[in-house]
């Protein structure tokens, strides 16, 4: 078992890969608003992040080493407090069910989350969720039970050799000490480092949207880590055909099958304040599907495609030891759709956030080239897509 001293070693190094390999060119880079792409009618939130829904903590760890390892955690943290003796209500939808993600089935029986949430790559999520069962005997109030760890996985073995098992408790510490309320890295970074995104690097994206006073006035936040394929839509413009990566190019060119798949994968975390059960957790989680589907994605064959909502309203979480009938103030089905749009735009702006931002990775496995700047933003301003929530009234841009 690692010391304490030996997982903040582990830690600094870790951390400092991040800083050196990844922060600086990808603060660099922008996300879907600043260069004017706006999604919806919905305003963000201040961070447009999904740390802006109360109580949301997300931290990363990368580790980039040697000439094959490209990969790391994210950890989502769904509430203050121990999570297992009061778990979140929670739901966990699948658009297309090829992957590993652990703890699904215990989620979808009894509708909650008892851990944080781990992303990290598809073979190494058994030992993410090890480690995270270790870290959660380490917190306060904790005995002699069962945990459901929920880790959630990509694969981004076109860069990273994910078969020397490169996460381990250290990766998974360093990203559970480093979890902030604050701004939310995105891009090449965390679960996200190796991945990519119809062609181009892809990574970890996040949106919020803040419905008004008049619709509830509640927070939805979304983050993903994406590693899938299609056809790149920004707001309806064709920008994957545009710059000549979409979905069966090659077959269509040469008018036979190829080898060269782009199936992949994408984790959706879906987060709110609303105080929602976790039927209507359900039907939210179903929408963050519906916001893929926007950017051009049709679920291959081998992608998993995987949303998990949760509500932070402490009048929805309920004690674990409660034995007495609870009663909460669940919103009713007739206010969800508000919610639902909500997130559906988030999750479509998430996923743009996570293209622009990602930084270009390479490794002795190959190359993930950063989507082209200048020529996507010219596309964008060609279709006229930009801009539009100048249309919007003042509260909602």
């Amino acid at each position: 078992m690692l010391s304490q001293r030996s997982v903040s070693v582990l830690l600094l190094g870790i951390l400092l890969h991040v800083v050196a390999a990844t922060t600086a060119e990808g603060d660099e880079r922008p996300r879907a608003r600043d260069i004017g792409l706006a999604v919806g009618t919905f305003a963000p939130g201040p961070l447009n992040a999904i740390t802006d829904v109360e109580h949301v903590r997300v931290g990363h760890a990368t580790r980039i080493e040697g000439d094959d390892i490209r990969t790391g955690v994210t950890a989502i943290i769904p509430g203050p407090g121990n999570l297992y003796t009061h778990p979140v209500p929670a739901w966990i939808h699948v658009g297309n069910g090829y992957g590993k993600l652990i703890g699904e089935t215990q989620v979808r029986e009894f509708g909650e989350v008892e851990t944080p949430i781990l992303l990290t790559c598809t073979l190494c999520v058994w030992s993410a969720a090890n480690a995270l069962k270790d870290w959660m005997y380490e917190q306060p109030g904790m005995g002699e039970h069962t945990l459901n760890p929920i880790v959630g996985e990509t694969n981004d073995s076109r860069v990273n050799n994910m078969w020397a098992d490169p996460v381990g408790k250290a990766e998974v510490y360093a990203a559970l000490a480093s979890a902030t309320d604050g701004p939310v890295e995105e891009g090449s970074v965390g679960a996200g480092t190796g991945t990519q995104a119809f062609g181009w690097k892809g990574g970890i994206g996040t949106s919020s949207r803040m419905l008004p006073s008049e619709l509830g006035g509640y927070t939805v936040g979304v983050l993903v880590q994406t590693n899938f394929g299609g056809t790149l839509s920004m707001n309806g413009a064709p920008v994957g055909r545009e710059l000549g990566k979409f979905a069966y190019r090659k077959e269509l060119e040469s008018g036979s099958q190829t080898d060269d798949s782009e199936d992949g994968s994408i984790m959706i975390v879906v987060a709110t304040d609303a105080p929602l059960n976790a039927r209507n957790l359900d039907r939210l989680a179903m929408r963050a599907i519906m916001g893929l589907a926007r950017t051009g994605s049709f679920a291959h064959n081998g992608s998993g495609d995987y949303a998990i909502a949760f509500s932070t309203n402490q009048a929805v979480r309920r004690p674990r030891s409660s034995r007495r009938p609870v009663t909460s103030p669940a919103l009713s089905n007739e206010s969800m759709s508000p919610l639902f749009a909500a997130t559906a735009e988030a999750t479509q702006e998430a996923i743009y956030n996570a293209i622009l931002k990602a930084t270009t990775v390479e490794s002795s496995r190959g190359r993930l080239e950063a989507i082209p700047l200048e020529e996507t933003i010219e596309i964008l301003k060609r279709y006229t897509v930009l801009g539009w929530d100048e249309t919007l009234p003042p509260a909602q841009r």
